[in-house]
């Protein structure tokens, strides 16, 4: 998500959310702190969307809930982001830009550039602003034999380069990567050899959004004689939008309900999924552990995973091909065919839209810092001078003014926000630190009567566990961890102590230390009194 301001009017670019790493227990999603958002909103003229992936999308609904501004992109994203809308009772105002198209946003005014990606209807935006030009490339790569036979308009971008540029902030996600990447043709050509040389039933797991892959799979299918079952939330989501918008074209007859795929013979189906990175509860998932209600794997399926695994999602991803193996099916991934394309530009063609833009400034953006430190690497290679190359951090300021651009250190805020169900924000670093020592070491609760009147115990403490041993073959244990507590609690009373307070803090730490001291472990102790 950037932001773009200049004297009083602002743009944003990108709303997106990311989901939870492994030590965010019980958080759905991630959105982008709008506390500056919130307190300039009379600035903003609009949100321009590039493309609908999550990443990109995924916050516009928290965004609205703050803020009512208009959002601005093209058919596929704003068709996703209704239906975000749509599922919470949302309105927005939703406006449709197609590439070529030019529109004015206050002082900006704002050209709409075709490119590649992984999903359809993609663009990079060139923003003419009161002091330069600004180019925003979004997520691309330089695919030249697309699909959808819509190439990257590498020509208007050499125009706009040699009109000159002031600023180009450019995706980084793949800039460690050396040479060109793939173009999406080769999956069809892999996925071709596949179908014709299948003779059981064909499952697919990939990304719902890559509607280009879809479309080929479909393709695929209908030259082979096959019908298509679609499975996952979010898969079928996508399909029937996709179809609507005009992006997917399904032949008569192809398309089944997934509820109806076992009246087919396997040689005549394919199953096209969610789950292509092992998420617990998706399609494939419940597939391979024989949770999903209308599809159970059998020996000679040939399974497809037509993705590569995201940094940190390995070990569920191969714990689902393990299980499938397990089965007799036969799983293809990328690491033995070519099942998958990035939809990032790798160095050659980073280097590429730097010599066609050629940009005064540049700010590598989307991607961790490792890989904004190697694109700039790239751009001092091309000859940018050092000076004119800015690494930015969340929550950081580009200041381009008449004098040498400047960056203000964390102008605004720009912590995560997590979304826990309805909650958004109301947990932060101690729920979280909380939720992680349950997760590790359970939770012991020490409940006692106390007399309203005289502060003494009149029952108890009595001992409940949960998540820290298994109580049947523990009794002897908890039963010398409840005679601690009971003397615990004689010692207060026979030193006066009164406070409840300073009861159950005598209580915690002499648990604390007794539990320590015999199993190592420091499970949460919640002492609660009842006045009786």
């Amino acid at each position: 998500m950037t932001a773009i301001e200049y004297d009083g009017e602002m743009i944003i670019i990108d709303c997106g959310m990311s989901f939870p790493d492994d030590e965010m227990f019980g958080i759905d999603v991630v959105i982008p702190d709008y506390t500056y958002l919130e307190e300039t909103k009379a600035k903003i003229r609009g949100v321009i969307i590039t493309h609908g992936h999550e990443d990109h999308i995924g916050g516009v609904p928290f965004l609205l809930e703050k803020v009512n501004v208009p959002i601005y992109g093209t058919p596929l994203p704003l068709g996703l982001i209704k239906a975000k809308l749509d599922e919470r009772g949302m309105k927005g105002r939703l406006k449709k830009i197609r590439a070529g198209q030019k529109i004015k946003l206050g002082c900006f005014n704002i050209e709409i550039i075709r490119t590649t990606h992984s999903i359809a209807d993609a663009v990079c935006l060139s923003i003419d602003t009161p002091v330069g030009k600004v180019f925003h490339t979004g997520d691309f790569k330089i695919d030249l034999t697309p699909v959808d036979g819509e190439p990257i308009d590498l020509a208007r971008f050499a125009e706009i380069g040699k009109k000159g540029v002031l600023l180009l902030m450019s995706d980084s996600t793949n800039a460690v990567r050396p040479g060109y990447t793939k173009s999406e043709k080769l999956v069809g050509e892999t996925l071709k050899d596949i179908f014709r040389s299948s003779k059981k039933r064909i499952i697919i797991a990939t990304f719902s959004s890559n509607v280009h892959r879809i479309q080929k799979i479909i393709d695929l299918a209908k030259e082979n004689r096959r019908k298509v079952a679609v499975s996952g939330r979010s898969m079928e989501k996508v399909v029937t939008l996709a179809q609507e918008l005009g992006y997917l074209k399904v032949p008569a007859n192809t398309l089944v309900d997934i509820r109806e795929a076992k009246k087919y013979p396997d040689s005549q189906l394919v199953i096209i999924t969610t789950g292509s990175q092992g998420e617990p509860m998706s399609a494939l998932s419940r597939m391979a552990t024989n949770d999903h209600k209308n599809i159970e794997i059998k020996k000679g399926d040939r399974i497809i995973l037509s993705s590569t695994p995201i940094p940190g999602n390995e070990k569920l991803v191969w714990n689902v091909v393990n299980l499938l193996f397990e089965k007799g099916a036969e799983v293809i991934y990328s690491d033995i065919a070519e099942t998958h394309v990035s939809g990032h530009a790798c160095q050659e063609e980073l280097k590429l839209i730097l010599s066609l833009i050629k940009p005064k400034y540049f700010m590598p953006v989307h991607g961790e810092f490792r890989h904004l430190k190697a694109h700039a690497d790239l751009a001092l290679e091309l000859g940018i001078p050092k000076d004119n190359i800015f690494l930015l951090e969340n929550g950081d300021a580009l200041e381009i003014a008449q004098k040498r651009p400047q960056i203000k250190r964390e102008e605004a805020p720009a912590g995560e926000v997590l979304v826990d169900g309805l909650g958004v924000g109301d947990v932060g670093s101690i729920v979280l630190r909380d939720r992680k020592i349950l997760s590790e070491s359970g939770l012991i609760i020490v409940v006692a009567s106390v007399d309203k009147a005289t502060k003494r115990v009149v029952s108890g403490p009595d001992l409940i566990s949960r998540g820290f041993v298994y109580v049947k073959e523990n009794e002897d244990l908890l039963g010398r961890a409840q005679s601690v507590a009971v003397k615990s609690l004689e010692r207060c009373e026979n030193s006066g102590v009164r406070d409840w307070n300073n009861m159950k803090n005598a209580v915690r730490d002499d648990l604390r230390r007794f539990i320590t001291e015999q199993t190592g472990r420091r499970p949460v102790i919640l002492p609660i009194f009842m006045e009786v």
